[in-house]
């Protein structure tokens, strides 16, 4: 195995009422599952789809640290991190924020612990920072995030009939201390602790918008995601920042406002995705 993928996409939560639900997380997973092995050449087997009730955070992390754990033991070279679904902000408990807070993705099981969401529920950026430090030397990591970075950004036109943003503020307003800035760097705790390989990450949006859930061509997707994916499908030899150029246009001409993100080395970003 030198090819090896999870992808993640939720829309029903197990905890949520069915009006914070979302349509096209599990599209997003499934399309993204078919690009890797139709185009990218992973093998079925080696791609792990989670959906749903599926997807609660102990087998999200545990499926996401077989990936890392192939990686240092060398039978995976290329691995694969999509996740398509709410995101939110807890409280910063390591002082590493100067906002005061943690982003935060929501599994399956996101539920309430009080004033702020269960951590027991959620993924944080700090988590996934702890865990993408243990990539060794040489192994490329492509991490695809279709969820929103803050709720600092809504937007009247991801309210459009057929779009939803995926965000989800804390269970009360006393968890969250308002975030005024502007701060773009929502993907820097992901690498920052990143000593060998760092992971080549691409997102919606900034840490200041929303992703938008919509309908698109009369099939559900995240915007990000039906862009990407049609992007790669157009041409996978593109670099990564040709590829970015591509989603941003696709967006805007679809009307979506959100800004699309890439963080990866000068290198990474002229190299082909998945390369």
């Amino acid at each position: 195995m030198s090819k090896a993928a999870l992808c993640v996409g939720i829309n029903k939560f197990k905890f949520l009422p069915q009006s914070s639900w979302l349509n096209g997380c599990v599209n997003d997973a499934e399309d993204l599952a078919g690009m890797l092995e139709k185009q990218y050449g992973f093998e079925s087997s080696a791609i792990t789809v989670l959906r749903d009730a599926k997807a609660v955070k102990k087998t999200v992390m545990a499926e996401l640290t077989k990936l890392v754990d192939a990686a240092v033991a060398g039978t995976a070279t290329h691995i694969v991190f999509t996740f398509s679904s709410h995101g939110t902000q807890v409280p910063d408990t390591s002082g590493d924020e100067s906002d005061r807070l943690d982003e935060a993705f929501a599994c399956y099981d996101i539920n309430d612990a009080g004033d702020a969401w269960d951590f027991s529920t959620v993924i944080t950026d700090d988590e996934l920072a702890t865990l993408f430090a243990r990539l060794p030397k040489g192994v490329l990591m492509d991490v695809v995030l279709d969820t929103c970075h803050s709720g600092t950004g809504l937007k009247s036109l991801d309210l459009l009939p057929g779009r939803r943003p995926r965000f989800l503020p804390a269970p009360t307003p006393r968890a969250v201390i308002a975030n005024e800035s502007k701060d773009t760097r929502s993907l820097r705790d992901m690498v920052k602790t990143a000593k060998l390989s760092t992971p080549v990450l691409m997102a919606a949006c900034r840490s200041d918008q929303t992703a938008a859930d919509a309908l698109i061509d009369g099939r559900y997707n995240g915007a990000f995601t039906y862009n990407f994916v049609k992007s790669l499908e157009g041409d996978n030899t593109a670099g990564r920042a040709e590829i970015l150029k591509l989603v941003s246009k696709g967006l805007k001409t679809g009307g979506f406002d959100q800004i699309a993100q890439l963080e990866a080395s000068t290198a990474a970003r002229n190299a082909a995705w998945g390369s």
